[in-house]
């Protein structure tokens, strides 16, 4: 079925409501899009920012006749004016089938592959993960992610015991448990994401080496790992957390930091922690190092 876009330039203050009105009068799918190249890195807590300059953009059966849409739209705002919009028709494609043609197995080091279902491994003898793109965060496409893998790939000799601090998906855990770790624990606050990664470790056969459970959950013995690729402000909150979960001479890895960002992460950790060099991969970095 042919659909078509309709496409308002709006701001933080209209959006929102721009979104609802057009879900009530019968757009498919509404969705907010920067027109502006504006990064949103870490928003103050309890926060949900949007960006300046926001594309909102409904989908509408073809046949659907967009002047009342517009006039509903123009009543709502009123007195403020309408935004300036178009409307552009929308080829009908296998949308699921057009996405999944973009992602492609992706090696991190020289071992470790993250592979789609529905594509075979290209290295049937590497450590090869099956997972597919998903609600949680995580799919190794993200350099915070890729950090993290790669010195899983570089680092995990096997035996080791883990603990991946905001698992979203679960990808370090399920790394680390395909590289050979003893035992991971996979912590998440988000019961989707443990949800998730509990689906992912049974579909990669990990389902015994992986215990998944919320933050305040997790009680267990000092571990060999914790790495935890979240954001700086939590990363500054967790750090005693940290050096309480990892045995002395254990190694912790952290990612989700920005460049101008290390330096605070550097002196919040270096009560308990002898780090090594930063590692970059574009504006991201990964700080690891061993606990004193």
């Amino acid at each position: 079925m042919p659909w078509l876009q309709l496409i308002l330039k709006s701001t933080e203050r209209d959006a929102e409501t721009l979104s609802d009105i057009l879900s009530e009068l019968g757009a498919a799918s509404v969705t907010l899009r920067d027109a502006a190249d504006q990064p949103l890195y870490e928003p103050p807590p309890g926060s949900t920012p949007l960006w300046d300059t926001i594309e909102v953009i409904a989908l509408f059966d073809a046949d659907q006749a967009i002047e009342p849409v517009i006039q509903a739209l123009g009543r709502a705002l009123a007195p403020r004016t309408l935004p300036s919009w178009k409307l552009e028709p929308l080829e009908d494609k296998d949308w699921q089938n057009e996405w999944i043609k973009y992602f492609k197995p992706m090696r991190f080091g020289k071992r470790l592959w993250i592979c789609p279902s529905w594509t075979p491994p290209p290295d049937p003898d590497g450590v090869n993960i099956l997972l597919d793109p998903g609600l949680a965060f995580g799919t190794g496409t993200h350099p915070t992610t890729a950090l993290c893998l790669q010195w899983l790939d570089e680092n995990i000799t096997g035996g080791e015991s883990l603990v991946d601090f905001g698992c979203g998906s679960g990808i370090l855990a399920l790394a680390a448990a395909k590289l050979g770790v003893r035992h991971a624990w996979a912590v998440d606050n988000d019961p989707q994401a443990l949800s998730a990664c509990r689906t992912n470790a049974e579909n990669n056969q990990l389902l015994t080496s992986i215990t998944t459970c919320a933050p305040q959950a997790l009680n267990l013995p000092p571990v060999d790992i914790v790495i935890a690729n979240i954001l700086a402000n939590p990363l500054l909150q967790l750090a005693p957390r940290f050096a309480e979960l990892l045995n002395p001479g254990g190694r912790i890895v952290l990612s989700g930091i920005l460049g101008n960002q290390v330096e605070l992460i550097e002196t919040r950790y270096r009560q308990w922690f002898q780090l090594e060099n930063p590692v970059q991969q574009d504006e991201w970095v990964r700080l690891a190092g061993i606990k004193k």
